[in-house]
């Protein structure tokens, strides 16, 4: 299913006063302002539409990519979504906490996923680099995250050579993996 906005039904030969009466009779659900479903739709996560559907380039970043990865068992209060710096914040009604990214890094690590029930994609963060950024960003998010993640990753049968060369192409973050990889190994 499609998430449509009000503006596109005119395309689809629907008038928007056409739009709105089919909203408030229940053919169409109200995800965010201005972005709909229909009613039929399938199940799938309001958040991931509104951020996909304000920024086509939203990666989820940080802890709810650590949490999308089984990496954590901590429940992120919002989905974190990464834009490039210099992109427009969008306001939102969903829980959705925006990051800005730097430009020259903002492509490693990144993959594009489908949003379940939805023909919308969304950018998700590798493993790797969402530990890479838990140790960046580890005076925000708290060391015992980065570390519990790595530790998770690890057991799995991660690569400390895949990590590594990560970190190495984002700033701050090379040293502490590598004293926290010392220490665990």
């Amino acid at each position: 299913m499609k998430a449509i906005s009000p503006r596109e039904t005119t395309q689809d030969g629907l008038s928007r006063s056409a739009f709105y009466r089919a909203a408030s009779e229940g053919r169409y659900e109200r995800i965010g302002r201005g972005i709909y479903l229909p009613a039929d739709a399938a199940a799938s996560d309001w958040d991931w539409i509104e951020a996909a559907s304000r920024r086509p380039e939203s990666t989820i970043c940080l802890m709810s990519a650590l949490a999308h990865h089984d990496l954590t068992d901590v429940i992120p209060t919002a989905l974190d979504v990464a834009v490039p710096r210099g992109a427009r914040l969008p306001a939102t009604a969903a829980a959705i906490a925006w990051h800005s990214f730097d430009r020259s890094t903002f492509e490693l690590g990144r993959d594009r996923m489908q949003i379940p029930g939805t023909d919308l994609t969304i950018g998700l963060y590798s493993a790797e680099r969402s530990i890479a950024d838990a140790f960046r960003l580890r005076g925000d998010l708290g060391y015992e995250l980065a570390l519990d993640a790595l530790k998770e990753w690890l057991r799995r049968g991660g690569r400390p050579a895949d990590l590594v060369e990560m970190a190495t192409r984002l700033p701050r973050a090379k040293r502490p993996i590598m004293q926290a990889l010392d220490h665990l190994t």
